[in-house]
């Protein structure tokens, strides 16, 4: 009986460390594209690559810096200002999976205007994103990863999202 509750413990302090290492090591990617000079340059950063490469398991994480609202050196040419840490947490996180655009940000966009040759597909939004406030869009952010983003998704893959924001929700209380 102990030997069962020493290796629970072990696999759930080891699930811990494993956890807030990414989230650490994730904070300083986001550190590191924050000294680009332009919005359109983010995707094409080392940094952003190794983001993406860590893939679907680091949504929940980037959700946790949507509301870090430190500026940086990235200039969004398509808003004329500057973008915060947490808009370019969101920006990585559409690039690993497209977002629901409508149903987070409240507006259609019937005409498919975007910011002219920029790949950030949600840098559009952000504006409305800022109205309602980054914890709202956090929080629909939340829902829709752990509702309908799994929902669209069948077997194995939905089994893995599943565990993916269980143990973000364990771990971020």
């Amino acid at each position: 009986m102990k030997k069962n509750g020493l290796l629970f413990l072990t696999l759930l302090l080891n699930l811990n460390l494993s956890y807030s290492q990414t989230e650490s090591e994730i904070d300083l990617l986001l550190i590191g594209i924050a000294e680009t000079e332009n919005s359109k340059g983010i995707i094409k950063t080392e940094q952003a690559e190794k983001i993406i490469a860590f893939g679907e398991k680091s949504l929940p994480i980037l959700a946790d810096f949507f509301t870090d609202s430190t500026l940086t050196k990235v200039k969004s040419e398509c808003h004329e200002r500057n973008l915060t840490k947490g808009e370019i947490a969101i920006i990585m996180a559409d690039q690993i999976d497209r977002m629901p655009y409508a149903l987070l940000t409240g507006v259609q966009n019937c005409l498919l205007e975007f910011c002219k040759d920029n790949s950030n597909l949600i840098e559009y939004y952000l504006p409305w994103v800022n109205r309602d406030g980054f914890l709202n869009f956090k929080e629909k952010y939340i829902s829709w990863l752990s509702g309908e983003w799994i929902k669209n998704v069948s077997g194995k893959k939905r089994r893995e999202r599943k565990k993916i924001i269980k143990e973000w929700k364990n771990t971020s209380r």
